[in-house]
């Protein structure tokens, strides 16, 4: 498909989306999308297109063509010397592919393959594990006023991956191994501490590990999560660490493009920053009843670039016939950054449990937690019912704030306390199926 190249607009590339070989992926554009019309089909990639960018493959592959869009490996400068342009790179962007530190890497990549044999576990003095939250509270830790509610109602941060990339300073280049650092909470890194003397609420979900529970021993630990550690006012005197000198704000550009989609999409769709709670609710809820066939795929699209952007970035191995140890293509991009989607979702994890002890400290705590979600017995079945106010009527500050921008909540489900009580005690999470199917599963 020839396309000329302009002085204005250079080389032109034409992508395809073949809907029969998959080119809309259910889990991220939602059922059904691929079997539009034409023209609904037509105007919502052209939204997406104009929004965020020309989709590439899947929306993961998407999110982080946009990264490097956004913050393109170089541009053209004039050589002082010979007074010719040629290609220099961009200061604050990923201009080469890095070795991770070894905590850093998965378990296949041949940093770790030279320092274990393959059947080696890691533990957590071995291995960074910055993941989402999934965790239930013991059942026998409900109180017996919690026992007499009547609702498990779950509330869900928008964007929380893109909330938690704004402002947030990452490595740009290699890692420096460091003993015995001095702890900064601004310097991108991980480092290798003891968080088990903190005591901390069974209540509430450890914010040190993805399982909430308390760790027993030193462990790898993203900036992030130090830091918030030493918020806490626990003595943070790590013994090891591998930092990165080399760094920026990589990701305030990705973030700005996605959350400026995402808040004009919801817009188109009725749900603005001008609502109260309770005309946004109702708005959230119109929107569940009566999706909009072109806007609502456009919405789960711009959610997914985030979610599949910030996992692409430590992209696994893939096929059957690799073997463990040996390099994979992904490892040749600049954009290949576990240390990212680590300080990423450690940020995610630590800004949830930060509102999770603001209400703890006025009585409420959750009873389960899944990435983004946080499920909380209530008396009613709305967020409304159980979100504490000032003595003015406002809400709580530093908790859970319904409304429509990144890191703020909505509704994300109700079921009957019965219900959420059976879960736990079968060991299963709520917060997976508080809207009635499994989310992880539904790609949120």
């Amino acid at each position: 498909m020839y396309r000329p190249a302009s002085p204005t607009t250079g080389r032109q590339c034409v992508q395809l989306a073949v809907l029969p070989w998959g080119a809309l992926d259910a889990r991220a554009w939602g059922k059904h999308t691929a079997e539009l019309p034409a023209p609904e089909l037509a105007a919502l990639l052209t939204t997406y297109a104009t929004r965020v960018l020309t989709p590439r493959g899947s929306t993961a592959v998407s999110g982080l063509e946009l990264m490097t869009a956004l913050r393109p490996p170089t541009r053209a400068a004039r050589n002082p010397e010979t007074n010719l342009w040629e290609s220099a790179p961009v200061p604050g962007s990923l201009t080469r592919a890095v070795d991770p530190a070894p905590p850093e890497a998965p378990d296949e990549h041949p940093v770790v393959a030279a320092l274990h044999p393959r059947s080696h576990q890691r533990t957590p003095d071995q291995v960074l594990d910055e993941e989402a939250y999934d965790w239930i509270r013991d059942p026998q830790l409900l109180t017996d006023a919690e026992c007499t509610r009547t609702h498990a109602v779950g509330i869900d941060v928008n964007m929380a991956f893109a909330a938690a990339a704004n402002r947030l300073l990452v490595g740009i280049g290699p890692a420096v191994h460091t003993p015995a650092p001095r702890f900064d909470p601004k310097m991108p890194g991980c480092w290798l501490a003891d968080l088990s003397s903190l005591e901390l609420d069974p209540r509430l979900p450890s914010p040190f590990t993805p399982s909430g529970l308390p760790p027993t021993g030193p462990a790898w630990y993203a900036t992030p999560t130090l830091a918030y550690a030493q918020e806490l006012g626990h003595p943070v005197h790590p013994t090891e660490a591998w930092l990165r000198p080399d760094h920026g704000p990589y990701l305030d550009a990705w973030y700005t493009r996605l959350r400026d989609a995402y808040v004009a999409t919801m817009a188109d769709l009725g749900v603005t920053s001008g609502l109260s709670e309770t005309e946004f609710l109702a708005a959230m809820a119109e929107l569940q009843e009566h999706p909009d066939p072109v806007l609502k795929p456009v919405l789960s699209a711009i959610k997914s670039t985030v979610k599949g952007g910030i996992g692409k970035l430590r992209e696994r191995p893939q096929g059957a016939g690799y073997r463990p140890g040996e390099p994979w293509p992904a490892l040749e991009r600049p954009t290949w950054r576990p240390d990212i989607r680590a300080a990423v979702i450690s940020t995610a994890r630590v800004n949830m449990h930060r509102k999770m002890l603001r209400l703890a400290a006025v009585g409420l705590h959750p009873v389960a937690v899944l990435s983004d979600c946080a499920v909380y017995l209530s008396d009613g079945p709305g967020p409304l019912d159980f979100l504490p106010r000032t003595p003015e009527g406002k809400p709580l500050p530093g908790g859970f704030r319904l409304g429509v921008s990144p890191g703020m909540v909505k509704h994300e489900g109700t079921q009957s306390l019965l219900w959420a009580v059976e879960m736990l005690d079968q060991g299963l999470n709520p917060a997976r199926h508080i809207k009635g199917h499994d989310a992880a599963a539904d790609g949120e």
